[in-house]
């Protein structure tokens, strides 16, 4: 081969692989039951976002009724269920999972997990409250140690052993226990 088709054989091998890379990100930008729920967010979505950002880095549109315009809820149109955005002046406030054992933390937790394995996962950073609604319930609340996201809380709510539904968001809408009513 002389060193013109080796050159153009390269270059040509190299574009494909960049086109594959290149799409591999993007299909994992794409908001799924695999995402990480953060803090300040979940995937690429992040609290602070207007809902057309948030629904762009989601890779999905978001839909709910904004009648409320104070306070509303959005959720991705097809995928993952059981998950919704709680928007407050226009911009995303706080994140809900609820009937989702796949989504996690970061560090891992889950619906489903206990409130020792969540302590443990969480030492010294969770603060533990009476549920209003559920007798023997509870609300456990990670409370961040960096100032940066002092703002910030992670919250399980509990049966009393469980994890049965989670969020996260900005203080003070995180901490509303009854969402947007």
């Amino acid at each position: 081969m002389n060193n013109k088709v080796k050159l153009l054989t390269l270059t040509s091998l190299t574009l494909a692989v960049s086109f594959l890379t290149v799409g591999t990100v993007v299909a994992q930008a794409k908001l799924t039951n695999k995402s990480k729920l953060f803090i300040n967010g979940i995937g690429e979505v992040r609290v602070g976002m207007t809902v057309s950002q948030a629904a762009k880095a989601a890779g999905t549109k978001l839909v709910g009724d904004p009648s409320n315009n104070s306070c509303y809820y959005v959720k991705p149109q097809n995928q993952p269920k059981n998950l919704s955005f709680m928007v407050t002046k226009g911009r995303i406030s706080r994140v809900d999972v609820r009937q989702n054992t796949q989504i996690t933390t970061l560090k891992g937790a889950k619906i489903g997990d206990t409130e020792a394995q969540i302590k443990s996962l969480y030492p010294g950073q969770i603060k533990v409250t009476p549920h209003k609604y559920v007798q023997g319930g509870h609300y456990l609340t990670f409370i961040p140690k960096d100032r940066a996201d002092r703002n910030y809380r992670l919250v399980f709510e509990t049966d009393g052993k469980l994890v049965t539904e989670l969020r996260s968001g900005k203080l003070p809408e995180v901490q509303y226990v009854e969402g947007c009513s």
